[in-house]
């Protein structure tokens, strides 16, 4: 199983920063996490199940995208794009 990382505010929704998830792809982890976490329902995913356009993902420290395969071993981070200026 792949450790899922949350940054804030997206942790507060599910009550931590990690969690252990299991799939075969970040889309799969996503779709897993936002079942056993249904507050974050809608916030990475839109209703279609596409990864939001706001949301970055990275395995392992490198950018990923929703079909990029995932193994036990994997930290995937999932953070909220930052705007500032």
């Amino acid at each position: 199983m792949a450790v899922v990382r949350l940054r804030a505010p997206l942790k507060q929704l599910v009550g931590g920063p990690e969690h252990t998830v299991e799939g075969a792809s970040v889309g799969d982890l996503l779709v897993a996490l936002e079942a056993e976490h249904p507050a974050i329902k809608g916030w990475i995913l839109d209703e279609r199940g596409v990864l939001r356009r706001h949301i970055n993902v990275f395995v392992n420290g490198e950018p990923a995208a929703q079909d990029t395969a995932v193994g036990a071993e994997d930290r995937v981070d999932v953070l909220p794009a930052l705007s500032g200026g």
